[in-house]
């Protein structure tokens, strides 16, 4: 690993991790398209199908997008303004990513009054998150963890008050792959291959929230028992 970069700059990987941070995401490319496209076809109602393609485009774009970026840093030379452009859109797409892993649980399954509305407010955070990268992208690091952060906790207080708790421990245990990953996401510089670590627990995270979506959602037996909208 090269060594830390200051607080205004971004790492600088060497070769090694450059390839690391491509492959750790690039590998789940198609899995992710392959999975969105299986919970489509199994959707027995245009919500279940709405959904699904949300779920899925959001899975699948934080892959793509994350690998089209590695590659272009990796191969940059003279493409400043592309890598930039690209490194919004990867930070972009992690707030679609985290409205969009919530969507099938808060549209799927019955939730009260003041928590259904959680199912729009999610995609207003990601619009607001959206809009924070446009006007201060790389400036305020601790604020945008903390902006993430919260994303991903806030929604998760109406999934832990729905009625059916099939499927919650799946979800904290994903959840726990991103926390834990957060600390690799932070230490380029200090933790050889720190990033393509931090890919590794977000691949793991996504990959145990998908299968509860999967299986507690779209699974004949447990789709009889989702009631939302």
């Amino acid at each position: 690993m090269n060594n830390r970069a200051p607080a205004n700059k971004r790492y600088q990987p060497t070769e090694y991790e450059h390839a690391a941070n491509c492959a750790t995401h690039a590998l789940w490319i198609i899995p992710s398209i392959m999975g969105g496209v299986l919970l489509y076809f199994l959707s027995n109602d245009q919500w279940e199908e709405t959904s699904a393609w949300l779920y899925g485009a959001g899975l699948s774009s934080l892959f793509t997008i994350s690998t089209a970026f590695h590659i272009i840093t990796w191969k940059k030379s003279h493409l400043r303004s592309v890598e930039h452009c690209f490194h919004m859109c990867d930070r972009i797409v992690i707030y679609f990513f985290i409205a969009a892993s919530y969507t099938p649980w808060l549209t799927l399954r019955e939730l009260g009054p003041w928590a259904a509305h959680m199912r729009w407010v999610v995609w207003v955070m990601a619009s607001g998150g959206t809009t924070y990268v446009f006007f201060f992208h790389e400036r305020y690091k601790v604020i945008e963890l903390v902006c993430y952060t919260a994303m991903g906790v806030f929604p998760a207080l109406v999934v832990l008050s729905m009625t059916d708790r099939a499927g919650l421990y799946e979800l904290l245990v994903g959840g726990g792959c991103y926390v834990l990953g957060m600390v690799f996401f932070k230490s380029d510089g200090v933790v050889p291959f720190a990033h393509a670590i931090w890919h590794l627990f977000v691949a793991m995270g996504a990959g145990i929230h998908y299968y509860a979506i999967w299986k507690y959602l779209y699974t004949p037996v447990n789709q009889q028992t989702s009631t939302a909208r």
